[in-house]
């Protein structure tokens, strides 16, 4: 595996590899690898792509400083894991590389109208924004065939669809949603589980429990009913707080009354535990 730190030499090497004719897979991350971004580098390897991934923790896209301080770092132990399942390039650029000159801030803003305004939009604004940010410029780098996202963060994804479309540069790009990985208790597998106790990690299994609850009983109840007996459940099982439990349109993520044979919904959770903030979600039909 090729490590380059710099977007020059990303470049050189990926250039080399398009104009041998290889297609390239890239997989964005922040780091702190877990086996669901190991199935995501596994999808591009099987798909016969030279596999790119980055390793960038974001700035812009966290809205409370606090958790951009506590992100969990492994740097070496995610070089390890890469080499073993044979990725190809890791981008492991700074911050100054990423954003020269102290560049932080927006210089455009993204026009997301209300996917930025609900759920995940919602609860950290200027989220998107950052993350619309930051994968506009890797993707402009790297500037692959396809790109791997995996399910847990299905409104980012959804956000990454409409930026692909958004900017005609990038629109010859393949977007590829992986299904969530999981522990054995269901509990969807995360950087931020790091930093759960061994007690609080079986308790954050609730989170998925409650979501194949939805699933199992969304004809028996209302769903402002089902909405507020997960959050009661959440709240017994040991979460302190949970921000929301959401039954939308799977194509919008607008609350929807009823769930409707012909209608893709989806149930979709934030809660904290520990004061780690987890996310979930589960397709309905």
């Amino acid at each position: 595996m090729v490590i380059c730190k710099s977007i020059v030499a990303s470049q050189e090497v990926i250039n080399t590899q398009k104009q041998t004719n290889h297609t390239i897979g890239f997989v964005p991350s922040m780091g702190a690898l877990h086996e669901g971004h190991i199935a995501l580098i596994t999808a591009s390897k099987q798909a016969g792509n030279f596999t790119v991934c980055s390793i960038f923790v974001n700035p812009t896209q966290f809205n409370n400083q606090e958790d951009f301080e506590k992100y969990p770092v492994s740097i070496e132990a995610d070089i390890a894991l890469l080499i073993h399942y044979r990725c190809d390039v890791l981008f492991l650029p700074s911050v100054s590389e990423m954003y020269p000159n102290n560049g932080l801030k927006l210089t455009k803003p993204y026009p997301l109208s209300a996917l930025e305004n609900v759920l995940e939009g919602q609860y950290r604004p200027g989220h998107f924004q950052g993350v619309c940010q930051i994968v506009e410029r890797l993707l402009t780098i790297i500037h692959p065939h396809h790109l791997y996202m995996g399910s847990k963060d299905y409104q980012q994804f959804m956000v990454i669809s409409f930026l692909l479309q958004f900017n005609p540069a990038l629109s010859t790009i393949q977007l590829h949603l992986q299904p969530t990985v999981r522990e054995q208790s269901g509990l969807a597998m995360s950087s931020r589980n790091r930093r759960l106790s061994d007690e609080n990690l079986k308790k954050a299994a609730a989170l998925y429990q409650s979501l194949l609850f939805v699933k199992a009983h969304i004809l028996q109840f209302t769903i402002p009913e089902l909405e507020h007996l997960v959050t009661q459940m959440l709240l017994k099982a040991g979460f302190e707080k949970v921000d929301y439990i959401s039954i939308a349109d799977a194509n919008t993520l607008m609350s929807i009354a009823s769930v409707q044979p012909n209608q893709p919904a989806v149930v979709l959770a934030a809660a904290y535990i520990q004061g780690v903030r987890l996310i979930d979600n589960l397709m309905l039909n």
